[in-house]
């Protein structure tokens, strides 16, 4: 509610109406790195959204420092950039409130919005460190729904305004699954660089070789995330149906081996929404002073 839309760049959509924002009636422009430095100099917005592929908002975060530096009486907008970019940057806050420092987040104008993949392994990882094997990798199993494979474009609409399908559908996984990146995944590499920050060992998701001898507790996941708005536990399975459509991120069969060394534990979130929009609009509160859940439904 406390946040106004003025601009949304898009090369392909520029010059048609944007769909879904009832505050004002918002058209696509496309802004150029000239455009960007202007507005952050003249002092225009309080906060500025990179939704680009990888690799291509460099340009555009060096023009908003070009006008930060240029710009009087004031210390520069919020930038929060979704691209993997600038996730393991020092000079850059990574963004995932639930398990670092939402206060250097709110003090913060350069945030990293974590990967989808990388949300979730750390979120599963985390509670369960001073239990981890050092000697043992944990390791990830992780799917996405085909919507995280990216768009093509699509056929054009009545009014000639470009559409963007699905890369993958239904119809070309024939009813199984694509596997792709089975090593050096970017969010391999995050959720590790990140974890480590709370311990000194690569972990990379949810199946955890514990210390022979070590009590691993079910309820260890559900009193860590009882305080958290957006992280849910469940006694069953994480299912695609609990987390569709929904803003949190969800755990749940958590299951030890009769030899007591083997811990696995299921946690999903929808990639669009926690693994990407949701997780924007809670750094973004934090970083511009709102309550962090503001504009979020419960």
């Amino acid at each position: 509610p406390y946040l106004d839309l003025t601009h949304v760049s898009s090369r392909q959509l520029a010059g048609y109406k944007l769909d879904g924002y009832a505050k004002a009636p918002i058209t696509y422009s496309t802004l150029t790195e000239q455009d960007v430095e202007r507005m952050e100099k003249d002092g225009e917005v309080d906060a500025w959204v990179m939704a680009l592929p990888n690799g291509a908002a460099k340009p555009f975060v060096d023009a908003i420092e070009q006008g930060t530096k240029e710009r009087k009486g004031s210390a520069g907008s919020v930038i929060v950039d979704l691209s993997a970019d600038y996730r393991f940057e020092r000079d850059w806050t990574y963004g995932l409130p639930e398990l670092y420092s939402r206060e250097a987040i709110r003090a913060s104008k350069r945030i990293a919005n974590p990967g989808c993949y990388a949300t979730s392994s750390q979120l599963l990882v985390a509670p369960l460190l001073e239990y981890v094997n050092r000697r043992a990798w944990p390791s990830v199993f992780g799917m996405s729904g085909y919507s995280g494979g990216g768009t093509v474009k699509g056929p054009t609409g009545p009014d000639g305004r470009p559409t963007f399908v699905p890369k993958i559908t239904p119809e070309t996984l024939g009813g199984g699954v694509k596997p792709y990146a089975l090593t050096g995944h970017i969010h391999e590499r995050e959720a590790s660089t990140h974890l480590s920050t709370l311990f000194d060992a690569v972990a990379r998701a949810d199946r955890l070789r514990a210390e022979r001898g070590a009590v691993v507790q079910r309820d260890r996941l559900g009193h860590v995330n009882a305080a958290e708005r957006a992280a849910h536990g469940a006694r069953c399975e994480a299912h695609v149906k609990d987390v569709k459509d929904q803003h949190g991120w969800v755990v749940g069969g958590f299951q030890v081996n009769k030899d007591g060394d083997r811990a696995v534990v299921v946690g999903g979130l929808d990639n669009l929404l926690k693994g990407a929009a949701t997780q924007c609009l809670q750094n973004l509160n934090l970083a511009l002073g709102y309550d962090e859940y503001t504009g979020i439904p419960n």
